[in-house]
């Protein structure tokens, strides 16, 4: 027996868990409500203090059940010995059907918020004792010491990553528990800080916080010395490559690259009792690549890159002097940065390729600094196989790998629960088979090594695993085999999403009904009838006798029947058995009645859906969206801010705030809106007496959303073009600002719309801006006939190259963007660029001329204006030197007979159609005038 064994097997255990007590009463109370009735009696009779002593006796006891049920459950190897003979009383541990009952109550009491732990959990009485240790005042009071504070913040975690969706009331625990901690965390020495910190990163990327995330990692970092940069290497990637390119590769190197330990192994709380003895060598096994044309690992080149070309204030001098091709060893805590790094990256853009290419050499570089540590090892290979499961030359082995984690997985800690969980014999094979030979005993690892960085790995339990690996067999189409494993795990729910997103919504919603409700004609006991898919003589529409009890995950099951029947009475049903808790009844309701298109209730439903749980983004996303329409514009202002206090990289929302704001009445404070926040959000008014004096206030803040949104989403033409309208309402207009937006939608849209994606209002006010504020002159320092503006920085010269560059080649058309062009080259003092502009203008106006329409008399006007104008320019224009030429060159020394040329065919033409205007008559003037040499 080992030393968990000794430790839940002590008198101490058996006097707190009352051990002698009957059948009847822990049926009654539900196991965990017994033990908490236990520990406030073992209180009440402490008189004396004697239980004091007795507390840290107790706190390892919470530790001994937890790592127990870790290693049943995720790392192995199995347990030798019946927790059910430890922790029930005789008469429930030897009698099968009081055994299920109880543990069946044991899973509905974890439940939280309605979300439901997985229902076969195997010995879930290890996790639920140490759940009731760690949340009871005897243990973990206010001036309980940090481990034990900390205990409690870990065992609430692992109770999350049991639910099937975050929980938000544990989330808010959680995070309350860390903000404490913290501040107590000078007084732990290095070791303690570190796994600390690193504990937190885990937490945040489970919450969905990853900026936070990286933050604690990097604070971690620090803590241990450990140094490490994503940076490039010459190399090759594949057989046939023969010139070295650059590959992206990790280069990281711990505090001490011998391989020794930071120092003394410090309890950090559950699993982490482990002595700091030298780990053994052994590993899960790692499959190759085994590609036609990739190689195993990229081939670095030998060759030492040039001092002289590295930026040492990007990447160390250690760093860069290391061979990618051979790195050090690094220390087991500092192997689990770098995955939780890659785990922060890919839990924000998964699927985007780019992230893929980026998070890929983490794992790799934890797989190739051969880690002691074998829970370490086997992470790296689950991310690795992640990432390649996207890739056509990686997919094979990426989902061969993760087989053959599964099977490791389930080989470790099914065949030791088998005998003692008889009903949950699902995940065994008969002998428990797997994709790779059993390794021997010498070949794997004590069960210390593998708990001693589980709470900072926080890898997934078994059932979530093969779940994960049903899910990587639907996205390649294997859907028999997914199948297969989600009805040997039990998990109805995705058997009915699987089988409903293959078009059979008949079969999901018959799967769906069964775990709800017994037909009324069966006759059979409800409380005790056992749903079986393969029963297919009873119809869909006779199951309608509710079952009693019902499932502990019945709220979800009630929201995909919901969606499956699209019937809102569903989603009520799920609200109304979780007790008003599970808020995704009421976002599916929120959902259903906004396609009904019945906003009210829509906004009534996420509302509602938000009181339970406040950190969900998306919610706060869809209700700022409603009340957009409702045109409630400061609820829609404080759904926004809700949204990117929780998520502040959603271009979306930044967008969407930015409309809600140019809506509101310049009286309107920003801090007044309702359901505000008790925390102060993005763009707030408090403390901004000066902006609230201002009656642009509103825009000045839509103006800073709307710039914050196109930083994130520099592809979106959409929030480009209301930057650009916002920024010009500003008095003055960020001119800069003006220019960059609209630069960056003639880089999105000149090719789709050509002319059309420049804004000529716009561009004709910074033009007039730009001639009044600047003097002319010094044509040749301003700007020569190549677009160069060498002469100016800034403002100035970011508006010609505009103009320039960017404008002129686009226009076909547009007379006025011709004319605009024109002016700045006359302000720039390069007269034959600007009379080459006038001469475009005016052919621009008269292939738009058509006699024939009813707007003919209007194109006339323009006609004669533009040709007054051209004429005009020759006049002023034709004598002047040339810019860029001889002293001797002017711009056109024919002006006068291109003139007259011009006025003559516009004369022509106008004859044609027999009529004289008040233009003609202007024109036949000018002409007269032109008359002479």
């Amino acid at each position: 027996m080992d030393g968990l064994y000794e430790t839940l097997n002590s008198p101490t255990v058996k006097l707190l868990l009352g051990l002698h007590t009957v059948d009847s009463q822990i049926t009654e109370l539900g196991w965990m409500r017994h033990v908490d009735a236990r520990l406030d009696l073992w209180v009440r009779k402490d008189h004396e203090g004697n239980l004091r002593d007795q507390s840290e006796e107790v706190y390892k006891t919470g530790i001994a059940a937890l790592d127990a049920f870790l290693q049943s459950n995720i790392t192995g190897p199995p347990l030798n010995w019946n927790p059910a003979d430890l922790l029930f009383p005789q008469d429930i541990s030897t009698n099968p059907a009081s055994l299920k009952s109880v543990r069946r109550k044991l899973i509905e009491d974890l439940s939280v918020d309605g979300e439901a732990v997985y229902q076969l959990i195997p010995n879930v009485e290890l996790f639920g004792l140490a759940k009731c240790l760690f949340n009871h005042a005897f243990l973990v009071g206010q001036d309980a010491p940090f481990h034990r504070r900390w205990a409690r913040v870990t065992v609430n975690f692992w109770h999350q990553k049991l639910l099937s969706e975050n929980s938000a009331s544990l989330q808010d625990s959680i995070h309350q528990d860390l903000n404490k901690l913290e501040k107590s965390l000078r007084d732990c020495d290095q070791e303690e800080r570190a796994r600390f910190l690193v504990q937190c990163a885990t937490i945040y990327t489970q919450h969905g916080s990853d900026q936070k995330a990286r933050e604690y990692l990097r604070r971690a970092a620090e803590e241990t010395g450990f140094e490490f940069k994503l940076t490039g290497r010459l190399g090759k990637r594949t057989k046939f490559q023969e010139k070295d390119l650059s590959q992206l590769v990790v280069l990281a190197k711990s505090a001490d690259a011998n391989g020794a330990a930071h120092g003394k192994t410090q309890t950090d709380g559950p699993a982490g009792q482990a002595s700091d003895t030298a780990e053994m060598a052994s590993q899960p096994q790692a499959l190759d690549l085994n590609d036609d044309t990739l190689l195993e690992a990229t081939a670095f080149s030998k060759q030492v890159p040039n001092p002289s070309l590295l930026d040492e204030t990007d990447i160390s001098s250690s760093l860069a002097a290391l061979d990618p091709s051979d790195q050090p060893t690094l220390q087991p805590l500092d192997s689990i940065i770098l995955l939780a790094y890659a785990l922060s990256i890919t839990n924000t853009t998964p699927t985007d390729g780019l992230t893929r290419e980026e998070t890929l050499p983490y794992a790799t570089r934890v797989l190739q600094g051969t880690s002691s540590n074998w829970q370490i090892y086997t992470q790296a290979l689950l991310v690795r196989s992640r990432i390649e499961g996207y890739r056509s030359r990686t997919i094979e082995r990426s989902v061969l790998q993760l087989q053959a984690l599964v099977d490791q997985v389930v080989v470790e800690t099914a065949s030791g629960t088998l005998k003692n969980n008889p009903s949950i014999q699902v995940t065994d094979h008969g002998g428990s088979t797997s994709f790779l030979p059993r390794p021997k005993p010498s070949e794997s690892a004590p069960a210390a090594e593998r708990l001693k960085y589980i709470n900072q790995l926080a890898s997934p339990t078994r059932w979530k695993l093969e779940a994960e690996l049903a899910n990587r067999w639907v996205s390649l189409g294997g859907l028999r085999t997914a199948l297969e494993i989600y009805e040997r795990l039990q998990m109805w729910a995705e058997v009915a999403l699987c089988w409903a997103a293959n078009d059979r919504e008949d079969r999901a919603r018959k799967i769906i009904r069964r775990q709800l409700y017994a037909s009324a004609t069966s006759g059979m006991n409800i409380a005790e009838s056992k749903p079986s898919i393969d029963d297919e003589d009873v119809s869909v529409d006779n199951l309608t006798l509710e079952r009693n009890p019902l499932p502990a995950d019945a709220p979800r099951l009630f929201c995909i029947l919901g969606d499956l029947e699209q019937s809102p009475s569903m989603y009520d049903k799920a609200w109304e058995i979780s007790d008003q808790r599970y808020a995704r009844a009421q976002r599916s309701l929120g959902k259903h009645y906004f396609n009904q298109g019945d906003l009210r209730k829509a906004e009534e439903a996420y509302a509602k859906s938000l009181r339970v749980n406040a950190l969900n983004h998306s919610t706060w996303f869809s209700l700022g969206c409603i009340r957009l329409q409702l045109q409630d514009w400061t609820g829609a202002v404080d759904a926004f801010r809700r949204a990117i206090q929780i998520e502040d990289t959603d271009a979306e929302s930044w967008s969407n705030l930015a409309a809600a704001l140019l809506q509101l009445s310049p009286n309107t404070t920003i801090n007044s809106v309702k359901e505000g926040s008790t925390k102060q959000a993005p763009l707030d008014d408090e403390g901004m007496d000066d902006v609230k004096m201002d009656p642009q206030r509103h825009v000045r803040l839509a103006f800073a959303a709307l710039k914050r949104a196109a930083a994130l989403k520099r592809d979106s033409h959409r929030i480009w073009q209301n930057f650009l309208n916002v920024a010009v309402k500003l008095s003055p207009p960020p001119y800069m600002d003006v220019i960059i937006a609209q630069t960056r939608l003639i880089d999105l849209l000149a090719k789709s719309q050509g002319e059309e994606c420049v804004d000529t209002e716009v561009m004709e006010g910074l033009v007039a801006h730009f001639i009044a504020s600047t003097p002319s002159g010094g044509g040749e320092l301003l700007g020569d006939e190549d677009g160069e503006t060498t002469g100016r920085r800034g403002f100035e010269n970011m508006l010609i190259e505009l103009v320039e560059k960017k404008i002129a080649p686009l226009i076909t058309t547009s007379r006025r963007l011709h004319l605009l062009t024109a002016k700045l080259s006359l302000h720039l003092q390069r007269p034959y660029a600007a009379l080459q502009a006038y001469e475009k203008a005016w052919r621009a106006c008269l292939n738009k001329w058509d006699t024939s329409t009813q707007q003919s008399g209007e194109q006339w006007k323009e006609v004669v204006d533009a040709t007054v104008e051209l004429v005009d320019a020759y006049e002023s224009l034709g004598e002047k030197q040339k810019e860029g030429r001889g002293e001797h060159e002017v711009v056109a020394k024919d002006w006068k007979f291109k003139s007259r040329t011009a006025v003559r065919s516009v004369l022509g033409r106008r004859r044609e159609t027999g009529e004289e205007s008040e233009g003609y008559q202007v024109l036949e003037e000018r002409l007269v005038e032109l008359k002479g040499p």
